[in-house]
């Protein structure tokens, strides 16, 4: 049998299984398209599900990065009583969770707050935006050779999802790991950390586009002209114009791995479509998460241009996870946008621009994942790569900042988690009364990784091997031990 024989017998063998009691001619069926056929990176999806603990709840990871560093003394870890230049311009509310304060443009979000956990004091020494994603999204030492790591590479370690979707796969017809809406940069460069690594294609996340667009079709699952499910009279015809389309991207198919094939199936899954037609959602669910329809999208958040895109983005997260998608990454801002990076105009920002959907959206999510019995077994993480200064006005980067701006800040923030085995209403460690520096129980990156991980049922120890057979485990901090009810 010759190599094109074999791919044509291989796709016509995904085309007559059953697939979720369907296959891929019914009628009902979403579009797929040759891009589908030929170019999707999807994780794992045909391995077989790993054994889990009893004692674990967390099955599903949503992880939000707040990418440019959020200002945790002006939205969860308020300092009223400390001089003007470090407590800001913004106002604190009490929240469901006594003893907790947000500011005062997080109402929506300050009502879910006894869900959370909060870890106040976590710290590092890196003052780069790309290095430090690459460490809050892996938990690795961003050096390498003595340089920091500011652009992906193929010998990187594989961020969250990627190691869950080898280590922890679904085995269903669906991605393990997503990521929403598209890939983040800075400085001319994707951000090292949001890529698979060593680990290789197979378990890159894979990309799903921006839910929030009208139109919105999953990239790559839309036939190519001409090509129609619904005009195929029957399963022959359909074969009949795939041997057509194979001869005429035969060079193409030559390339075609056992990954790409995985996915070929899962598009075939008619959970896997449904997942991703966030049509399917109410008005009102899909106005409570958050929907700009007037944005013009010509701004960036720190231009004031908002986040239109977020709250369909972690409505997508629940929509994913709810059909068993094992780990979903959501970016806060657009992909050249570091929407929290607020040199100039600070509270502005925050104000006009950031705060009203993230509170809208974020406080979305939790509140439905509570109410639909899915925060128990689903992690929330919402984290970013580092704060910002205590003082307004005060530099310490090349970036600077303006009299009203606050500039980065590794030496304290916080990382919040709710769900997923997590103590809700809960505090770790604490900053000090400037916001400046942690005063009790300091927590590191590779201490959040390693968290993770437990939570998600693998012990920080387990080893991985990259393509030299080189053994690496998962993470180099602890579990923090007060979330795991020892002190």
């Amino acid at each position: 049998m010759t190599h094109r024989n074999r791919q044509k017998k291989i796709l016509r063998h995904f085309f007559r299984q059953p697939h979720d009691g369907g296959g891929l001619v019914r009628r009902e069926m979403l579009r797929v398209g040759s891009a589908g056929l030929l170019g999707l990176t999807l994780p794992n999806l045909i391995a077989a599900e790993a054994q889990k603990s009893s004692t674990v709840k967390a099955k599903n990871l949503i992880l939000m990065f707040l990418e440019g560093g959020p200002a945790h003394q002006d939205t969860w870890d308020m300092k009223p009583d400390a001089p003007e230049q470090i407590r800001g311009e913004f106002r604190p509310i009490a929240t469901s969770l006594p003893g907790q304060l947000f500011c005062e443009h997080l109402p929506m979000l300050a009502k879910v707050a006894h869900h959370f956990c909060y870890i106040r004091s976590v710290h590092h020494s890196v003052n780069d935006h790309n290095a430090g994603a690459y460490q809050a999204l892996t938990g690795r030492n961003p050096v390498e050779n003595g340089r920091l790591i500011t652009r992906p590479s193929a010998t990187d370690f594989p961020t969250f999802g990627s190691v869950l979707a080898l280590l922890k796969p679904s085995g269903r017809n669906q991605p393990d790991f997503v990521h929403l809406p598209d890939w983040m940069s800075n400085n001319g460069s994707l951000l090292p950390g949001e890529f698979a690594g060593f680990l290789g294609s197979k378990y890159e996340p894979f990309l799903a586009g921006d839910p929030s667009l009208k139109g919105y079709q999953v990239p790559g699952l839309t036939l190519p002209d001409g090509l129609h499910f619904d005009r195929m009279a029957d399963r022959r015809r359909l074969l009949d114009r795939l041997d057509t389309m194979l001869d005429a991207v035969a060079p193409a198919l030559d390339a075609l791995d056992d990954q790409q094939r995985a996915a070929f199936s899962m598009i075939s899954s008619s959970g896997a479509r449904l997942a991703f037609d966030i049509g399917q959602e109410s008005q009102s669910v899909r106005e409570r998460y958050g929907l700009d329809p007037t944005n013009p999208r010509t701004k960036e958040a720190r231009q004031f241009g908002g986040l239109p895109h977020l709250g369909q983005c972690l409505l997508m997260a629940r929509r994913l996870v709810e059909a068993g998608v094992r780990v979903v990454t959501v970016c806060t801002g657009a992909r050249y946008d570091q929407a929290w990076d607020t040199h100039r105009q600070h509270f502005p920002l925050l104000k006009r621009s950031i705060l009203p959907m993230f509170d809208r959206s974020f406080s979305a999510l939790i509140e439905d994942l509570h109410q639909r019995g899915l925060l128990d077994e689903t992690l929330v993480v919402a984290m970013g790569e580092f704060g910002r200064t205590p003082r307004v006005g005060q530099i310490t980067s090349g970036a600077g900042a303006d009299a009203g701006g606050r500039d980065h800040w590794p030496p304290c923030y916080t990382v919040m988690m709710a769900g997923g085995g997590v103590p809700a209403g809960a505090w770790v460690g604490a900053s000090d009364r400037f916001a400046a520096y942690p005063s009790e129980s300091p927590v590191t990156p590779q201490d959040i990784a390693a968290t993770i991980y437990k939570l998600m049922g693998l012990e920080h120890s387990t080893e991985i091997q990259d393509n030299l057979n080189r053994p690496f485990s998962l993470a180099t901090g602890v579990p923090i031990q007060a979330i795991f009810g020892k002190v």
